[in-house]
């Protein structure tokens, strides 16, 4: 952004002391948003009202932030991204529902991420250092964890949740309701209509399994002793046939249960949408 086009104010806050912010000529800043030191608006950006943006956040140029809206600390938003607009959602009769953003996040171009409904816990929710690619679509109520990889023209439905590590491949679509798992891959162009349990691979256009997210879990540091545990529980609840609760059944008996593969069984036992087969 080029600074020389720039207007930089200088508030001297009561709690912060002085504060250096830089808002381009043609951007719109309501006067009821708070900016903190260090952000910067872009040409033709609009920030509105209740909008709340966190130190050292920059705001491209052509960027729209709306709604009750709370933006963390370092995140980089693109051009032509949407933030916290309503719902997508025919009941939404305009409540005070909010988007909730972390820190160092990415937001690249085109992203839209709608603040939420009133049918779940009124927050749209992103965590820390995700990064949201080209063109991506985070509805309402969703909850993203950390280091969550949204790729070119993924699209999220309502109330989908996505726990940390996980990377979704271009061009997928998620279901409402849906719950993804940490550590888990989703491939391209996929249809994902039920829960994809953490550490694994999904693929094809209605969404099956494709077994552990070795590549995935060696890069992230995990031992090749859990690669292997998570590996034989995967065959055992998958590949033998047989029902979820005995194939978990089998696991505990004859497995040792390690934290990763807690995880994974939690994950079976709790969900109510189902599970990718």
């Amino acid at each position: 952004m080029n600074q020389t086009s720039m207007k930089t104010i200088h508030d001297d806050g009561p709690t912060t002391g002085m504060r250096t912010i830089n808002i381009h000529p043609s951007a719109v800043v309501s006067p009821d948003a708070e900016l903190a030191d260090g952000v910067e608006v872009g040409p033709y950006s609009t920030v509105g009202d209740h909008v709340v943006v966190g130190q050292d956040t920059v705001i491209g140029p052509h960027v729209v932030i709306e709604g009750h809206t709370r933006i963390g600390e370092r995140n980089r938003f693109y051009p032509f991204s949407s933030i916290g607009t309503p719902p997508q959602d025919i009941g939404y009769r305009n409540e005070d529902t909010r988007l909730i953003m972390g820190n160092d996040n990415v937001v690249r171009e085109y992203v839209t991420i709608n603040r939420a409904t009133t049918k779940e816990a009124w927050e749209t929710v992103i965590g820390n250092h995700n990064y949201l690619m080209a063109y991506a679509h985070v509805a309402h109520d969703c909850n993203l964890a950390d280091h969550v990889i949204l790729t070119n023209g993924a699209t999220l439905g309502g109330h989908t949740h996505i726990a940390e590590h996980a990377i979704l491949g271009a061009f997928l679509a998620v279901q409402q309701f849906v719950r993804i798992g940490a550590h888990a891959y989703l491939g391209a162009k996929s249809g994902i209509d039920r829960d994809v349990p953490p550490f694994m691979i999904t693929a094809g256009p209605r969404a099956k399994l494709y077994g552990i997210n070795q590549k995935g879990l060696i890069r992230r540091g995990f031992s090749q002793e859990t690669i292997d545990i998570l590996k034989k529980a995967y065959s055992i609840i998958w590949r033998e046939n047989r029902s979820f609760r005995e194939g978990i059944a089998q696991v505990k008996s004859e497995l040792q249960i390690i934290p990763e593969l807690q995880m994974l069984l939690d994950f079976l036992v709790s969900s109510k949408r189902g599970v990718l087969r």
